[in-house]
């Protein structure tokens, strides 16, 4: 009886977590989006510019829908040094995907974003002593071994040689920032509504990214941009900004690090659609393995 009730009870939290899971592929079809977006507009600015205008644009943005609902409340200086944290993982990691496109290809990059569930999984262990049982460790290499595939086209001796650009280095780096940011919402989130903490984090990476740009920001002649820059961080700022840190802060509370991060393996997925439908790439049979891997890998650790 009291096996049944327990599988009861797992039946029922994974149906009221529906529109969680739903949310999840909804933001990962907008996030893959400002890849093949972030590929057109790279060269405009530089990376800190266009990483400072877009938290920026999107702080503010956000900023009369939190204060209406919420009130103005400064955040206590414990909650301070926590968002300010928080926004750290996602500045760097923001910075090096700019950074990196200017070096490597929109596929690349979505199929190394990847790795982060693997980095998450550890940095979890490592901050929050948040263990992954054997079908999640399976998951999370086969995904793993998927996104290798995708990146090297399926070529053995270039995975053997390590065959990858300064730009693939880059995002990297970024991507192991990346893996921290899950695990340190789960380690510093006391309850709060998530658009007051969604709202902070933003600005607060938008001051440190103020400091990092402000000797270049008088170089720019904003009236000499093209439309499609403006656009593309309108793009950024609403979508993969905004919306996407609210849904994933959510989310990580209501499923976990592991199994959030674990929705990047379908990044490669959606960046190879999107970066065909607009031209920036053409499709390759050849990384239909590894496509079929990602979302195996997927599926396993969702059903963990």
């Amino acid at each position: 009886m009291e096996i049944i009730m327990k599988l009861r009870v797992k039946k029922f939290e994974q149906g009221s977590n529906m529109h969680v899971h739903a949310l999840m592929l909804i933001t990962m079809v907008l996030v893959a989006g400002s890849f093949p977006v972030a590929g057109l507009i790279t060269n405009a600015l530089a990376p800190e510019l266009m990483m400072f205008v877009r938290f920026l644009l999107a702080a503010l943005l956000f900023a009369p829908f939190v204060f209406l609902k919420n009130g103005w409340h400064f955040p206590t200086l414990d909650r301070f040094r926590a968002y300010s944290l928080i926004s750290i993982p996602l500045v760097v990691f923001f910075w090096c995907m700019f950074e990196s496109l200017r070096y490597t290809s929109v596929i690349n990059t979505g199929a190394l974003y990847t790795v982060v569930p693997a980095i998450t999984a550890v940095f979890a262990y490592i901050i929050n002593n948040d263990h992954t049982n054997r079908r999640r460790k399976v998951g999370l290499l086969i995904g793993t071994v998927g996104a290798l595939w995708i990146v090297f086209r399926g070529d053995l001796q270039a995975l053997i040689g390590l065959q990858l650009n300064y730009g693939d280095f880059i995002f990297l780096i970024g991507c192991l920032f990346m893996g921290i940011y899950n695990p340190l919402i789960k380690r510093f989130y006391r309850g709060e509504p998530m658009e007051v903490m969604t709202f902070w984090v933003i600005l607060i990476g938008a001051l440190w990214l103020f400091i990092l740009s402000f000797n270049r920001l008088d170089q720019i002649i904003w009236q000499n941009l093209e439309t499609k820059v403006y656009a593309g961080l309108l793009y950024l700022s609403v979508f993969t900004t905004l919306g996407s840190f609210f849904v994933l802060q959510y989310s990580t509370v209501k499923l976990g690090a592991t199994k959030i991060a674990a929705y990047g393996f379908l990044t490669p997925v959606f960046v190879i659609i999107l970066s065909i439908v607009i031209g920036l790439e053409a499709f390759e049979w050849v990384t239909l393995p590894g496509i079929g891997l990602v979302l195996l890998s997927m599926f396993m650790i969702q059903k963990a």
